[in-house]
This record gives C-alpha cells, structure tokens and sequence, in this order.
C-alpha cells in the first residue's frame, strides 16, 4: 500500500499533458511544504525514540547526499543514461530518484519495528507513511514530466522508488529487536535527506517558475494540511 500510494503523484499528470509553467511552479511549492511538514514528522517520531540517534541521522543524510551530489558532478565529462534524458537532465533525476529510494529503506524499517509493537501502531504507521509517500511521487514526477517521460512511467519510478519500504518491512518485523535501536537513524536520515531536496531542488523548481509571493502561499498551505493531517491521525 505504501509503495503503491506513491504512484498516485503522477496522477495530476494524466490530466495536465502539457503544464504551465505557472502549474508547475505550484506543483513544486505543494510538494515542498507537503514533504517539508512529512520530514519533520519523520524527525520527531525518530527523536521520540533517541534525539541524538535522529540527530545524527540528519547529518548522515546530509552528508551522504552531498557526497552523491559531489560524485555526480564530478562526472560530467561522462555520459549519465536516466530515462532516456540528457546528461545534465539525467543527473538531476537519478540524484533525486535516488534519495527517495534510499530514504525509503528506514521507512520500510519504520513500519516492520512499528508492527512489531502491535497492530493498532502499525496501521497508524503504513497509512502515515502512504499518505507522506504522494507528495514524494508528485516531487519525482514534477522532474521527470516536463523533461519528456510519460505520466505512466513517472508513476512506475514512483512505486520504485518505495518499493525497499515492503522489502524492508517483513525482516524489520521478524528482528525487531536488532532494528529497533537504529530506527531513529533511519528516521533523522530520511527527514534529512527530504529537507534537503526541499530546499536544494523543488523551492528553487518552483521560484523559477511563478512568483515568489505564490510559492510562499502554497508551501505554507500545505505544510499547515499536512500538519492537520498528521495530528488527526494519531
């Protein structure tokens, strides 16, 4: 269901062919404040269970998203095939595919240690995380649409991206106790790595695309729904 739900940020894409360039700046913002308010949802729950493990888990991610970005650039003398992109097209998408991969293996980790306490925990867990993962499939589609991939292929590299949260989930569940102390890391390194792609990628997408004054709007909107949600929940 989790790995699933993040297909449906292609969705908008099946009726917007050919989006403005307006559509697209606050399609950006609402993928921004939605997963900027998801990620520090993320961090807490991560520090609820260790603050220093989360926190460290932040700078791990940060770290290793710096290094990836680093290496990426580094080779830009050689060709980078993604999707049938240009090179430079291709960097930016196989980078930000593979954050969202990456971060997807501690929250796979989230879910299996959450069911391990009970199924009540669980089901809150997989729906909170389900509902966090369509903004990150609208954030993943937002680069790869308007450089030429179809809405279906987007939202197949959506479910991709997810797809180590069910493989993850089942052996976190049978070990709880071996994963159990390394969920806050996970969690911090998943927030991290989210607000970094705000901030580095999908803010700066969007300002080039419609006024400031818009994104600001937009990117409050939605972390305030987003916030909204999360309590509602609980």
């Amino acid at each position: 269901m989790t790995a699933l739900a993040t297909g449906l940020g292609a969705l908008p894409f099946l009726f917007a062919r050919h989006p403005g360039r307006r559509w697209l700046g606050a399609s950006n913002a609402l993928a921004s404040g939605l997963m900027l308010a998801a990620s520090f949802g993320l961090i807490y729950e991560g520090a609820s269970r260790g603050l220093f493990r989360a926190s460290g888990g932040m700078v791990l991610g940060l770290l290793f998203i710096l290094l990836t970005r680093k290496l990426l650039q580094e080779e830009k003398h050689h060709r980078i095939a993604f999707a049938a992109m240009g090179s430079l097209d291709a960097r930016k998408a196989a980078l930000i595919v593979g954050v969202m991969t990456l971060h997807s293996f501690t929250e796979g980790v989230g879910i299996g240690v959450s069911f391990g306490g009970g199924e009540a925990l669980g089901t809150f867990i997989s729906v909170a995380l389900a509902v966090h993962n369509i903004p990150e499939g609208l954030a993943i589609s937002l680069v790869l649409v308007p450089r030429g991939v179809g809405p279906l292929r987007a939202g197949l590299w959506s479910v991709f991206s997810s797809l180590p949260q069910p493989l993850m989930a089942v052996p976190a569940f049978l070990f709880v106790g071996l994963f159990d102390p390394v969920l806050p890391v996970g969690l911090g390194f998943a927030g991290g790595a989210m607000i970094w792609m705000v901030f580095s990628e999908l803010l700066p997408d969007a300002l080039e695309e419609t006024s400031s004054g818009t994104v600001a709007a937009v990117v409050t909107l939605a972390v305030a729904a987003m916030v909204v949600f999360q309590f509602l929940i609980r």
